[in-house]
């Protein structure tokens, strides 16, 4: 069996000390790619350094997480599209909305959110999005995106079914990850009608780590609960459901464009 981690932030200082064992681990669970989602230039070295050291493995994205946009965005904006300009990636991400912590800074999110759409548009590259207490708000924006052609992946999804139609509607994937595992989620109930082929598969590494390790640090070795989780709710073997999550993230992350 063979996966693909499509969201995890292995470059973070939780991984600093054993970092070789934690990428043998996910190889030895069947993960060949695991993809890095960007926060903010503080984090860019770590980021691509990783991806050096492990290549066609670790694959760094780019972008400016919503939860760093403050005071300084049109220098991050900058640096994002600094490196847009250097070299390819294969998506701009993690992009999107987050009211949950602090809303002093909503109308910059829209706009560092609209930017960064625009950019993957003309670069012909998909999205990763985070959306937190702004699900409707960040389906709205997306939406005019989608119309010219845009695709990604609403990344921890979590939210009702209602969204995921929503979601899907827009051809994009959901992003499913440790938050299936928990009790009183809801997140089963609502993948029940939901098929595979919208589906993609992600730890969010070193957060939100599945059952029986929630709590714990999360790494990509831990997909196999997840997968397990998502094989019991759709009724289907654990083979088809990496399968055809690893097919989604193929087809998603090879999309071609010129910088």
């Amino acid at each position: 069996m063979t996966v693909i981690d499509t969201h995890a932030h292995l470059y973070s200082e939780e991984f600093q000390v054993d970092i070789d064992l934690v990428i043998e681990r996910a190889q030895k669970a069947g993960v060949t790619k695991m993809y890095l989602p960007a926060i903010d230039s503080s984090e860019t070295e770590s980021m691509l350094a990783l991806e050096q050291k492990f290549p066609g493995i670790c694959i760094a994205m780019m972008g400016l997480h919503p939860c760093y946009v403050k005071e300084n965005v049109a220098s991050e904006l900058a640096h994002v599209r600094s490196w847009l300009d250097k070299r390819e990636f294969v998506a701009i991400g993690e992009i999107g909305l987050d009211f949950y912590w602090d809303k002093t800074f909503t109308e910059q999110q829209y706009e560092a959110f609209d930017t960064q759409m625009q950019w993957a548009l003309k670069l012909n590259r998909p999205i990763v999005i985070h959306t937190r207490n702004a699900m409707q708000e960040t389906i709205n924006r997306v939406k005019p995106f989608a119309q010219k052609g845009l695709k990604g992946i609403f990344h921890c999804f979590s939210g009702s079914a209602e969204s995921a139609k929503q979601i899907i509607d827009l051809g994009f994937l959901l992003g499913i990850g440790g938050v299936i595992t928990y009790k009183n989620a809801g997140l089963p109930e609502v993948l029940e009608s939901v098929g595979l082929e919208h589906l993609v598969l992600e730890t969010d590494a070193p957060y939100l780590t599945p059952v029986p390790f929630r709590g714990k640090r999360n790494e990509s070795s831990y997909l196999t609960y997840i997968i397990s989780k998502l094989s019991e709710v759709k009724a289907v073997s654990e083979m088809e459901v990496a399968s055809i999550t690893s097919a989604n993230a193929e087809k998603l992350f090879n999309l071609k464009g010129t910088i």
